[in-house]
């Protein structure tokens, strides 16, 4: 990469450098355990001091700030509904399906808040607000969110 640091008419200097974040994150007991649970086919929640079911899990109540216990995760369903989507028509180089799919927020049986992920829904006719799908898990899985490889619709 190349980064013009000056010119002057025609001079130019460039210098090369490559942008980089030479860190990793820890993800902690919650979301340590909510990965890990994604690798055995399970999706987990946590239920915060007032009773609600976040999913994914967080380590702090976004209500109230409190802390949030890994002792307090629960499985939540495979299944849920779409609360809201977006289309995409044609699929870019990292995106989890290769071919046209929806970008929706859902919301998960047992749950109270809603996930972000794919789904298949084969055309955008087939896709709407409210409807069930269910999980694809990934073929294989290794404890990262990509192990839900997509959302189906639960309707044929």
């Amino acid at each position: 990469m190349k980064r013009v640091l000056f010119d002057h008419v025609n001079d130019v200097l460039e210098a090369d450098y490559v942008l980089e974040f030479t860190y990793t994150r820890s993800v902690g007991e919650v979301i340590g355990q909510f990965l890990a649970g994604l690798r055995e086919g399970q999706i987990l929640g946590i239920r915060t001091a007032s009773g609600r079911v976040l999913v994914p899990p967080t380590e702090y109540d976004p209500d109230s700030g409190e802390r949030c216990s890994p002792s307090d995760l629960v499985e939540v369903g495979g299944s849920g509904s779409v609360k809201t989507w977006a289309w995409v028509s044609e699929s870019r180089k990292r995106c989890p399906l290769q071919r046209p799919f929806a970008w929706a927020l859902i919301q998960l049986d047992g749950a109270d808040t809603a996930l972000l992920h794919a789904v298949d829904a084969g055309s955008i006719e087939h896709m709407r607000t409210g409807m069930r799908v269910r999980v694809r898990w990934a073929r294989e899985r290794s404890g990262r969110i990509e192990d839900i490889a997509c959302f189906e619709p639960e309707e044929p």
